[in-house]
Parts: structure tokens; sequence; C-alpha cells
């Protein structure tokens, strides 16, 4: 195997490795020999990889985020949140995409309570990812409906309501399906967003 072969690969075992001991201790729990330990990797090689445990998170925000951008390249991608299916289509890839960075989204979370630095990172990070959808919910206007905020702020409000309830799901609602909750929320968004049912 070549050098940077292994190189890749060996930022990916800790990368990995990272999300699985951030979602099993929690961010500020977690020591940077836990994640070597976990990617069966030396102490050392961290270091060739990441400066440190907050540019591991960053790294492993962006790998979220190029995630999300390439889910809304792909084919079929609806991008009109008058349409209910365009609001049921993101709903249902925010619960996908929060299943499987639960690790990342709750080191995001931590880290930016510890530090301020790091909370400017989250918070660009929404930033841009309100941006992407920021067309999405204009569209709403365009067709002469009234948002309940500026576009920016009913997107974040619906960001926020999504992942609040996801938070608490499977603790509080272990009842419900996917389907269910699926179908709820984007009920709820699209009325939130429209100021009607479909």
């Amino acid at each position: 195997m070549k050098r940077k072969e292994r190189a890749a690969e060996t930022e990916a075992a800790l990368k990995a490795a990272a999300k699985r001991v951030f979602a099993e201790r929690g961010y500020l729990a977690t020591k940077i020999s836990d994640i070597t330990a976990e990617a069966g990797r030396a102490a050392g090689s961290f270091y060739n990889h990441f400066s440190g445990k907050e540019a591991l998170l960053e790294a492993l925000m962006a790998d979220m985020a190029a995630e999300s951008d390439t889910v809304a390249a792909e084919p079929g991608h609806l991008g009109d949140f008058t349409d209910p299916e365009a609001v049921r289509q993101h709903v249902a890839v925010y619960i996908r995409l929060y299943r499987e960075h639960i690790g990342t989204i709750r080191a995001m979370q931590q880290a930016a309570l510890v530090s301020d630095d790091f909370a400017a990172v989250v918070n660009r990070f929404s930033a841009a990812e309100t941006e992407d959808v920021l067309d999405h919910v204009t569209a709403v206007t365009d067709a002469g409906r009234t948002l309940p905020a500026p576009p920016e702020i009913a997107v974040r409000m619906a960001f926020g309501l999504v992942h609040t309830f996801l938070q608490n799901w499977r603790r509080q609602f272990d009842t419900l399906t996917d389907e269910q909750v699926t179908e709820a929320l984007t009920r709820f968004v699209y009325r939130g967003l429209n100021g009607r049912d479909y």
C-alpha cells in the first residue's frame, strides 16, 4: 500500500473512531488517546492528520456538510417548500443524517458550550447550512404566502424544531415509527412555513 493510501486510511479510521467515541462518551470526556485506541492506531499518528480534537471535529463537520451537498445534488432533489413533497424529502434526509452523524452533532454542541471560538465555528456552519435551503423557503413568499419570520429565521426555526424533536424522540416517543415521525414533522414544518395544511 502506498504512503498516501495508508495516510488516507488512517485519517478515515481516526474519523470513524471519533464519531463512535463521541457518541458513546461525549466530546468533552473523550481524550485523543481514546480515539487512537478505538481506531487501532498509534497515539502519535493522530497529529499527522489533525492539530487537535477541535480540528478533528471540524473535519467531521466538513464531511457532514459534504454529504448534505451530495444529497442536494442528486436527481429528484426538490427545492420548493410550497410543495409538501419537498418538505418531506428534506425532513427524511435530516433524520437520516442526524442518525448517521449523531456523535458529531453532539460533539459540536458540547464543544460550543466550552469554547467561544468553537461556538463561532458552529455558527458559521449553521449559517452555511441555512444558506443552502434559503431559496427553498423564499419560494413560499414568491408564491404570495407569508412566512412566520424573515426567510433565514424561518429556516432556523424549522431546523431547530426538527433537531430538538429528534434529540428527544427515542427517549420519550419511542412508539413512533420513522414514517410517523417523518409525516408529523413534514406536516408541522409545512404548516409553519406556508400557513396552511396540505
